[in-house]
């Protein structure tokens, strides 16, 4: 079963919404954005893999790639499937990587405005830190968007961002400069504030979504002070409740006074498309996680101009 995804759903860049794959694990519903699917298709048999992680079903090879298989029952403690021979695997991209997440059935698609969403309690599903990106209501159903890098940067830490990678940097005197960060997930959040932190970039401010970044800036933008001695440098995500980066980037770069700060789209979902998308809304840099140190030397080349 192919994707009816991107090519055939194009959305208007810097409305504010997203197309969502609803899918079910035993009586809960999911979603998935669409920007991350690559393709549906039945369960397949697996070659288990050994010493791996307990959620690692193992893997297969449908074309021309080996795809690990993620177990979304097993992690999220939900139970196995009442019919597993018509299971489905999600073949989902992002962070330059593709992954089968196992699940049980695949809905529908759905149009929603990112206002939406909203951020869950940060402890869901036996206490799993961050595991939901956002809930979104939809014909009175509740839908929880899991946080996909989340998942895979705890089952495969060595995909997700690297903080040692900040040791490879030049040594250079970065505390005077001010950063902004849009991001919702925890986990991410806060590997992208240590690694900061850890390069010298000690003056940061982390907010949730773009709809607080962009409350804050307009606050600082309306206060009298120059913007400048309060945010040298913004780093955004792309997929975030209540406002996505997509949203933010073109508020920022249609603001007469807000349009000079740099503005980093740092995201899984980059993609020679998503990258067209950023540089109409005035994007200065496009960054794929989780390339830390590029991110870094970015910030460095930007701020210095």
């Amino acid at each position: 079963m192919n994707n009816p995804k991107q090519s055939e759903i194009l959305l208007e860049s810097g409305i504010n919404e997203l197309e969502i794959m609803e899918f079910t694990i035993g009586d809960e519903l999911f979603g998935i954005n669409v920007a991350k699917v690559r393709e549906i298709m039945m369960v397949e048999p697996v070659k288990p893999m050994q010493k791996s992680n307990e959620y690692v079903e193992g893997i297969f090879k449908p074309r021309d790639k080996v795809l690990t298989v993620i177990n979304l029952s097993a992690y999220l403690g939900l139970g196995k499937s009442e019919k597993p021979e018509r299971d489905i695997y999600i073949i989902a991209g992002f962070n330059n990587n593709e992954y089968a997440f196992h699940v049980h059935t695949v809905v529908g698609i759905d149009r929603i405005s990112c206002t939406q969403m909203r951020k869950p309690d940060p402890v869901i599903f036996g206490g799993k830190e961050g595991v939901a990106t956002g809930i979104v209501e939809i014909d009175k159903k509740l839908i929880t968007i899991l946080d996909f890098e989340a998942i895979i940067a705890e089952i495969c830490p060595e995909t997700s961002i690297q903080v040692e990678d900040i040791d490879k940097l030049d040594d250079k005197k970065r505390n005077s400069k001010h950063i902004l960060i849009a991001e919702d997930s925890l986990l991410l959040s806060k590997m992208i504030v240590e690694a900061l932190h850890k390069a010298g970039y000690v003056n940061t401010v982390k907010l949730d979504n773009g709809q607080d970044a962009w409350n804050y800036l307009c606050e600082l933008r309306d206060g009298g002070d120059r913007i400048e001695e309060h945010v040298n440098c913004i780093i955004t995500d792309l997929e975030m409740p209540q406002m996505d980066g997509h949203r933010l980037t073109k508020l920022v770069k249609s603001d007469p006074a807000l349009k000079g700060i740099p503005l980093i789209i740092f995201s899984s979902l980059i993609s020679a498309e998503m990258r067209i998308k950023g540089k109409e809304l005035g994007a200065d840099e496009q960054i794929t996680k989780p390339e830390i140190g590029k991110l870094v030397s970015i910030i460095d080349e930007l701020t210095q101009k």
